[in-house]
C-alpha cells in the first residue's frame, strides 16, 4: 500500500489546481460527478492509481465494481472474467474454463495478486490484442495490480483525511445471481467489508447499485442496509445477470416498482437523451423518475466515444444536466464533467 500512497501523492501534486470542495451528499442540489471505474480515461480502470487520480480531479464518488475471489474476498473488477484487463492468460494459461474464459472466482486472492492489470483490450480477428480505446494508457506499460474492496476503501479514506475531503464510494454488485449459483453470497460479503471499515452506516457517502432488482430488494428488506440503493437499467439484449425486464422498468409501473425499494436509477445515457430532429433531447425517463422521487445517475460519458450525432462532450453534458436535469453522471473523464458542473453549470 505504501507504493500506492506515494503514487497518489504525486498525482495530487500534479493536479494542484483540482477542486477542493467537499463532495455533496445525495440530497444536495448540485449534480454529482461519479468517476466511472476511476479516472479510467487516463489510467487502467479499477486500479488504485486511477482512483487516486479521480479523487484529485474532484470526483464526488468513485465507482467500485465488485466480484469475489475463490476465497470469498471482494475484489475490484468490472467483469467476472479476467482476460480483458489482465495478463491472466500468460500467467495461468491452463486455468480457463471450458468456454475459454478466466473467471476471478476460480482464483484465490493470493493468485489474483500475481496478475498485472492493463488497459481494457480485446483480441481482433488477426489474433492480436488491441486496446478498446487506443488513445488511452498504452497497453503493456506500468505495474498495475488488482485491489480488494477493503484496500480501495482505505485508499479513499486516507485521501479524504489528507486532503480534508469527503469523497464517497459507489459500489456495484456484479452478477449476484451467478455468484449465488456458484455458492457465494456477494451482497453479504460486500456489507461485511463496509461494516469492518465503518462505512456500512454512511448513507451520505456510499451508494450501492445493481442491475438485479431482487438483490436490491434483499439488501433493503432482508439485510436492512440504510445505504441508498440505485437500480441500474440496461437493455434486455445485453444478457445481464437478472430476470428483470428493463423495458418494463422504464415504464410508469416499473418506476413505481423501483421507488418501493430504491432511491434512484442508473440508466444508460441513450435511455435518457436521444437525437430528435438532429438535436439531443430528453426521452422523458428522467422526468418520470424524478416524479417518483428517484435520483437519476446515467452512465457512461466518454469524450473519446461520443454517441452518434453528438459533436462535443459539452453538448452531451448540456443535454444531460440542463435539458434532462440528471442528478449525477458516471464519467470516464471526471475532470471534464467536474469542469462543466463548476464552470458552465454552477450551483444556483
Amino acid at each position: 500500500m505504501q507504493r500506492l500512497y506515494r503514487i497518489a501523492g504525486a498525482l495530487l501534486l500534479a493536479l494542484g489546481a483540482a477542486s477542493n470542495s467537499a463532495a455533496p451528499s445525495s440530497g444536495m442540489s448540485q449534480p454529482i460527478v461519479i468517476a466511472h471505474r476511476g479516472a479510467s480515461a487516463y489510467l487502467p480502470e479499477h486500479t488504485l492509481e486511477a482512483k487516486a487520480l479521480a479523487h484529485a480531479m474532484g470526483a464526488d464518488y468513485l465507482e467500485q465494481d465488485v466480484v469475489l475471489s475463490r476465497d470469498g474476498v471482494p475484489v475490484i473488477l468490472h467483469d467476472i472474467h479476467l482476460e480483458s484487463t489482465s495478463d491472466v492468460a500468460t500467467r495461468f494459461p491452463d486455468r480457463a474454463r471450458e468456454d475459454g474464459r478466466y473467471y476471478a472466482l476460480d482464483f484465490s486472492l493470493e493468485e489474483l495478486r500475481e496478475l498485472r492489470l492493463h488497459e481494457r483490450s480485446r483480441r481482433d480477428d488477426d489474433g492480436l490484442q488491441r486496446a478498446v480505446y487506443p488513445g488511452r494508457f498504452p497497453l503493456g506499460q506500468g505495474e498495475f495490480r488488482l485491489p480488494t474492496l477493503r484496500e480501495e476503501i482505505e485508499l479513499i479514506d486516507g485521501l479524504n483525511h489528507s486532503r480534508g475531503q469527503r469523497r464517497g464510494l459507489y459500489i456495484e454488485l456484479k452478477s449476484p445471481n451467478w455468484h449465488t449459483a456458484q455458492g457465494y453470497e456477494i451482497a453479504v460479503a460486500v456489507l461485511d467489508v463496509l461494516r469492518a471499515t465503518g462505512y456500512d452506516q454512511r448513507s451520505e457517502q456510499v451508494f450501492l447499485q445493481c442491475f438485479d432488482d431482487a438483490t436490491l430488494i434483499r439488501l433493503r428488506r432482508e439485510l436492512h442496509t440504510p445505504l441508498p440503493l440505485i437500480q441500474l437499467i440496461g437493455e434486455n439484449d445485453w444478457g445481464e445477470d437478472s430476470a428483470v425486464d428493463y423495458d418494463w422498468l422504464r415504464s410508469e409501473a416499473g418506476l413505481a416498482h423501483i421507488a418501493g425499494y430504491a432511491d434512484g436509477i442508473g440508466p444508460w445515457i441513450p435511455q435518457v437523451v436521444a437525437l430528435r430532429d438532429n438535436q439531443l433531447a430528453p426521452t422523458g425517463l428522467a422526468a418520470a423518475a424524478r416524479a417518483r422521487g428517484l435520483l437519476v445517475h446515467p452512465y457512461t460519458l466518454r469524450a473519446d466515444d461520443l454517441p452518434d450525432g453528438v459533436d462535443s462532450v459539452d453538448e452531451l453534458h448540456r443535454a444531460l444536466f440542463e435539458a434532462a436535469g440528471v442528478d449525477g453522471l458516471f464519467s470516464d473523464f471526471p475532470d471534464l464533467t467536474r469542469r462543466f458542473i463548476d464552470e458552465l453549470a454552477p450551483r444556483k
